[in-house]
């Protein structure tokens, strides 16, 4: 049985602030335990895209590059660029929105390296044998380093209906081929109610979308299943096909048991569950969250981290003012509540099938 530490945000004083909780759970956790000396340590974390600012405030990203400092490893902050062209698509435009959302090295004191290199092709192949992928191509720069420190923004997701550890790894950790073979089995729909604003055209990165008729087509020999169009669609006619869903979040959870193959026994988790937002921290905004902020969470078993997660803010009342459609009341589940198509546990229950961990944890109050 995994154990997940778990640190609510209560606090009557200085010694119980965020910044200290922080520390503690490190501690307890015994995060020291996976750092050898002059290990070279990706902290894996996710920028925000610009407009957005719901990710993992910076001041706490800080707190876990002095830990492993003071464990004799060289820590440095990472993440991957992603498939469409927002503020995060190169890595010029990634370090700029990094340090615009405080990601600077007044701040965290370590450098911020972009994982799969300027346009995303910095890869390592690394051979897993699943069901649907033989390799993964996960980015070099996160394959290279000796050992990794996850933090994810714990939060809903319109294609896996939850984003924490096992996504952060394997959309995170994957290069922008990676990414691509990750959604290639899930392709937006086009209603009929379509009224061809062009919209989506417009931010499509592989025009792959077209007008005709007076409705807009996507060709799905270019399209690359970004989903950005369903993003900004303003009548929402744009939808997922939802019988691909749990082909695509298999997929992902592959690419999260290749991402860590090569780094047994050194890589933890820690989980902020907090601005629990319905959205990716992808889309240039933040939501009403759907539940309260609820504290943080450390492992070093990834399944294991999100079930507690999951476990946690279901055992919430949800808001009304939010997304959430129904599922208000405590002990129902929240994503399927915003979601209600897509069954996020599959994550869980493949992730346990292929060896990425256990949805069978304890969970320790600090």
């Amino acid at each position: 049985m995994a154990k997940v530490y778990f640190s609510d945000f209560r606090s009557r004083s200085s010694r119980e602030n965020k910044v200290s909780k922080i520390k503690k759970i490190f501690n307890a956790a015994g995060f020291a335990d996976i750092l050898d000396e002059s290990d070279l340590t990706a902290i894996k974390l996710h920028f925000g895209e610009k407009g957005n600012d719901s990710y993992i405030n910076p001041v706490f990203v800080r707190q876990i590059v002095d830990k492993v400092k003071q464990n004799g490893a060289k820590p440095f902050v990472t993440d991957t660029n992603t498939l469409y062209f927002g503020h995060r698509h190169n890595s010029v435009d990634h370090l700029q929105t990094a340090i615009q959302h405080g990601f600077g090295y007044a701040v965290l004191d370590a450098p911020i390296i972009i994982a799969d290199g300027i346009l995303g092709n910095n890869e390592a192949r690394i051979e897993i044998n699943k069901k649907h992928f033989e390799e993964v191509k996960i980015a070099g720069d996160i394959e290279k380093s000796d050992s990794m420190i996850v933090m994810s923004h714990f939060k809903g997701h319109g294609m896996s209906a939850f984003g924490g550890a096992i996504k952060n790894l394997a959309m995170g950790c994957a290069s922008a081929f990676g990414k691509i073979e990750q959604h290639g089995c899930a392709k937006p729909v086009v209603k009929d109610a379509c009224t061809a604003c062009g919209k989506c055209m417009s931010v499509c990165p592989e025009d792959a979308i077209y007008i005709e008729d007076g409705k807009s087509f996507i060709d799905y020999d270019r399209c690359i299943g970004c989903n950005f169009c369903i993003e900004v669609c303003p009548d929402s006619v744009i939808d997922l096909d939802l019988e691909k869903i749990p082909e695509f979040i298999e997929k992902m959870v592959e690419y999260a048991y290749g991402a860590v193959k090569n780094k047994q026994d050194k890589v933890c988790y820690i989980n902020f569950l907090m601005n629990i937002t319905p959205d990716c921290d992808c889309v240039p905004w933040s939501d009403a969250p759907i539940v309260p902020d609820i504290g943080i969470l450390a492992s070093f078993d990834p399944v294991a981290i999100d079930a507690a997660s999951i476990d946690l803010v279901n055992e919430q009342c949800g808001f009304e003012n939010s997304l959430l459609h129904h599922n208000f009341h405590k002990g129902e589940d929240k994503f399927k509540g915003v979601y209600e198509g897509i069954d996020g546990r599959i994550q869980l229950k493949y992730g346990e099938e292929i060896g990425l961990g256990s949805a069978d944890y304890e969970l320790i109050r600090m």
